[in-house]
Parts: structure tokens; C-alpha cells; sequence
């Protein structure tokens, strides 16, 4: 779950069984924004979707059960940091079909169709059938132009264009992209966070990618190898923008931080 999904492994065949609630999740789990997860497995038989929402709902309305768990098994600082604002559902299956695909969108919750394909005996490949957040696409879109205007308050209206530009260029760099936002930083994920934005210092915005440091040409000034820095979000790779100029050098970092995730 951690290497192929980026979510924290919590339980497996976790047992629900109080005031008439019954069955058991196939694994909980929190990911990289500390959100809860839910992830469901299946063969190809019907139902999942609606089985996995019924597991969600039961998490969010015994929220204390699972920050217990959290505290036991990542601490008491990982279990005050849970994000309930964005809970997730990953199922992953052999196939999904095109009503699946609908379905998910027809739902409010941050819902991902995940499957699966053996390669020989060895491999083992995931692929994103679809990708929704419980926001549509109209209120996204005004948060997120609300969040970019609040998070450039300190540094002025230039940072403030280029935090807009930014979010506009990651939002758009492939499918299946969702947004998340923290109060240490804003997170665009696939199915795991492929950049981390953080709030505008006085004169450059930093972005942590999950593109392999060592494998990009470090320029002083522009790009950073962070792999034993401490910082906010996910990522090894630290992006400096000053300019749109910046912006535009760093966006094949972007989609190359994005195919990795």
C-alpha cells in the first residue's frame, strides 16, 4: 500500500460489528495528507462500489475507533493530524466497467478505480481507471481560486499570479489529478502526491516533486536535492519559482514528478 497506492498501512480485515453494522474492510490505511483510506478489493464481481461507500460511512461516523488505531500504531501526533475533510475510498479490482466509471462520478465522496494486471508470475502493475473528488469541478475551481488569493496574502501580487499559475499547470498536467489542501502546504496527487506546494515566502514559491533527484540535472537556485532536509509535504525534489519563466523551465519536471507518481 505505501510503495504502490502511498497510503500508510493501518489494518487488514478490520472487523465493524457494533449497533447493527456488520463485515469486515478489507484494509484501512491513511495517505501521505494524512486523510483516512479505505481500500476495497475485488475479483469482478458487482457491488464494489457501493460496499466500499458503506465502509467509508461507517469510518466517518466512528471517527474515534479510527483515531484510536491511528494513535496505536503511528502515535498521537499522526492521529491529531488526521485530515476528515478528505477521506478517500481506493478500490482496486481486475477490471472495472463503464458504469463503475459513472457511478463514482455520481458520488460525493474522493472515490479511486484502481486495477490490477499480473505481468508473467513475477509483476504486478497498477493502473487509474478514474479518479473523483467529493467536490465538483465548479466548486473546486472557485477554492481553489480563493485558496491561491489567501495563501499570497504576505508576499504580494506577483507570488500571488505565479500560486495561481502553478495550481492551473498541476491541475491540468494529466488525468485523475485531485487537490488537496493542508495547512503546511497544498498536495496534487494521482493516486500518490506527485507535487507539494507550499505557502509563498517573500520572494519564491517552493515545490517538492516525487522526480528522482538524482536522475535531474540539480541547478543552484532552481532545483534542490532535499532527500535529508526537513520540509513540509512529500517529495525529494525541491522546484524554487521566482518567475513565469520558472514556472515554464519547471513544467517538464512536473510531468516527469507526475508519470512517477
Amino acid at each position: 500500500m505505501d510503495m504502490m497506492l502511498g497510503v500508510t498501512f493501518l489494518a487488514s480485515e478490520y472487523v465493524i460489528g457494533c449497533h447493527g453494522d456488520g463485515g469486515r474492510i478489507d484494509s484501512l490505511g491513511i495517505d501521505e495528507n494524512g486523510s483516512p483510506v479505505v481500500e476495497y478489493k475485488r475479483g469482478t464481481d458487482s457491488g464494489v462500489i457501493n460496499q466500499g461507500l458503506y465502509y467509508l460511512s461507517w469510518l466517518l461516523a466512528h471517527r474515534d475507533a479510527f483515531r484510536a488505531l491511528v494513535r496505536d500504531r503511528l502515535g498521537a501526533t499522526a492521529a491529531s493530524q488526521i485530515l476528515w475533510s478528505a477521506p478517500r475510498l481506493i478500490c482496486v479490482a481486475g477490471d472495472f466497467t463503464r458504469y463503475d466509471a459513472h457511478a463514482v462520478r455520481e458520488h460525493r465522496r474522493s472515490i479511486d478505480l484502481v486495477r490490477y494486471r499480473y505481468y508473467g508470475d513475477d509483476h504486478i502493475g497498477l493502473e487509474t481507471v478514474a479518479s473523483v473528488t467529493g467536490l465538483s469541478g465548479t466548486v473546486k475551481r472557485s477554492r481553489r481560486r480563493a485558496a491561491g488569493q489567501r495563501g499570497v496574502r504576505q508576499p504580494g501580487g506577483a507570488l500571488a499570479e505565479l500560486a495561481e499559475a502553478v495550481d492551473e499547470v498541476l491541475l491540468g498536467v494529466g488525468d485523475g489529478v485531485t487537490r488537496v489542501q493542508r495547512k503546511q502546504y497544498v498536495a496534487y496527487q494521482r493516486l500518490c502526491n506527485f507535487a507539494c506546494v507550499t505557502p509563498p515566502q517573500q520572494t519564491k514559491l517552493l515545490i517538492y516533486l516525487k522526480a528522482n533527484p538524482k536522475k535531474v540535472e540539480l541547478i543552484p537556485g532552481f532545483t534542490r536535492n532535499v532527500t535529508r532536509v526537513g520540509h513540509h509535504g512529500t517529495g525529494n525534489l525541491e522546484v524554487q519559482l521566482r518567475t513565469e519563466r520558472d514556472l515554464e523551465r519547471a513544467q517538464d519536471l512536473f510531468r516527469l514528478s507526475y508519470a512517477a507518481a
